[in-house]
């Protein structure tokens, strides 16, 4: 019995599905750009056998667990690391045999196309996930894992991937990205500059790492104007193992444009991880428009991430740590708190901002309209709880009047599950061929320029956007 539906996601009508089937296939074959994700640089440093179906699967994927807590299961049960030294579940069967159990909770959800994909596509299986088949997966997946073609470089050259950038703290030593440069595998594996540690006042530690930030690049972190060369001397140090990009995940939106002055008593008010939640909140503005003017300098891609309610749960936070699942959208403005930014560098020829949202009533009203007059603004793809079919199709209709296809980037998977990227970027080609074969039978777009489309969306646009 076959998982998946040769034709999932296509429209239903015949004229429809045959135009989509064949911009499908057009598309299918083509590489996988990856520009954004959380994969494990270790694992292609290294290369060694993942440990077993849980720990490749079900641990480190906050869609599978977050779902599986809200229906009771608790994330110790899930072998999901604590961080507060409680024991968690380490039998890999047993965690297997819950989620296995529970499979029937993910009818519907992108999760199960996903893992449906895996399953069928990359283990062969042809059989439900049950109680009853649980075992036989679990030994199935297993026995593959052991051997060559199933271990991190391999799969990564299986599933046609040409780049993929994992996402590092700016005080991480890329040791692992120099491994890789040096081992002389011809895979392409990236970093990118995530420096929200030291950025961001509200991060434990804060005042740590700007201590730390300033040892490893020998400059006085005690003044701004030391802090500000530390992150030039870090970004140029990332770039150096290939990163073409930054990544800055804030809870809102807001940018700021402080004077020189203003900005160097902000930051002696806020470095000890002091200061009132307002002064912290402005630092954070202030800090996005310094990156913007960094990346017109440097030439590197900014990644805005916004709008998430981090670590919701202050018990599950305590016991467990960040991005285990808590992390909830909330309404985010983009016209008002990315003026100041914009006012800096949004007309410069060679700065890209791709901005991501979690608020999807804005992306007619806000995104769209601004990345489609802004040259340096790209809209990035449906992001998290909206990476869905759904949601990448209510994209599209949302931001594709006002913002077109090329102010868009492309399709980025944004996962630490390895196995699920060749199915996220199948699902991301099959919307984009619906969407574009309802254009061609409602008149709105010709064949021929549906198949370019389809191209850019899956590919180019990509490339371009990430400067790959």
């Amino acid at each position: 019995m076959a998982l998946l539906d040769d034709d999932r996601l296509f429209p239903a009508d015949a004229a429809g599905r045959k135009i989509a089937r064949a911009l499908y296939d057009s598309v299918k074959p083509l590489p996988i750009v990856s520009p954004h994700g959380h994969t494990e640089p270790r694992w292609f440093a290294e290369n060694q056998p993942f440990p077993d179906p849980a720990q490749l699967i079900v641990v480190p994927d906050h869609y599978i667990f977050r779902m599986l807590v809200s229906q009771g299961i608790g994330l110790a049960e899930l072998g999901v690391p604590s961080a507060d030294g409680a024991p968690v579940e380490t039998d890999g069967r047993k965690i297997w045999r819950r989620f296995a159990e529970h499979y029937h909770l993910f009818r519907g959800t992108p999760t199960r196309l996903w893992l449906d994909d895996t399953f069928q596509n990359l283990f062969g299986l042809d059989v439900r996930l049950s109680a009853d088949t649980a075992y036989h997966y679990y030994d199935h997946i297993a026995e593959m894992l052991t051997l060559e073609e199933f271990r991190p470089r391999a799969l990564y050259e299986r599933f046609g991937v040409e780049v993929i950038a994992t996402t590092e703290s700016a005080l991480d030593d890329l040791a692992h990205h120099r491994a890789i440069r040096d081992s002389g595998w011809p895979g392409r594996v990236i970093t990118t500059y995530r420096p929200d540690a030291v950025t961001d006042p509200d991060v434990a530690g804060f005042a740590e790492n700007l201590k730390a930030l300033g040892d490893i690049t020998g400059c006085d972190t005690g003044s701004f104007a030391g802090y500000l060369e530390a992150h030039r001397r870090r970004r140029a140090f990332f770039r150096e193992h290939g990163a073409t990009a930054t990544d800055h995940g804030h809870p809102t939106a807001r940018t700021a444009n402080l004077s020189g002055d203003a900005a160097a008593a902000l930051y002696d008010r806020i470095k000890d991880g002091s200061g009132t939640a307002e002064e912290r909140e402005l630092f954070r503005a202030q800090m996005l428009t310094e990156m913007a003017k960094f990346s017109v300098e440097d030439g590197m891609v900014m990644q805005l991430h916004v709008g998430s309610w981090r670590s919701h749960s202050d018990r599950i936070f305590k016991s467990f740590g960040r991005d285990r699942g808590f992390d909830i959208p909330q309404p985010t403005n983009y016209v008002a708190g990315l003026k100041p930014l914009l006012d800096v560098c949004g007309l410069e020829k060679d700065f890209t901002l791709i901005v991501f949202t979690l608020d999807e009533t804005v992306q007619s009203r806000e995104l769209a309209p601004l990345a489609g007059v802004y040259p340096c603004l790209k809209l990035g793809p449906p992001w998290w709880f909206f990476d869905a079919p759904e949601g990448m199709m209510r994209f599209r209709q949302a931001v594709t009047e006002t913002a077109g296809f090329y102010n868009t980037a492309g399709f980025n998977d944004d996962t630490r599950a390895f196995c699920s990227i060749p199915a996220r970027h199948d699902v991301a080609r099959r919307v984009d061929s619906a969407y574009l074969a309802g254009l061609v039978t409602t008149g709105r777009l010709d064949e021929d320029e549906a198949f370019e489309v389809a191209h850019d969306l899956t590919y180019r646009l990509a490339k371009q956007a990430y400067r790959l």
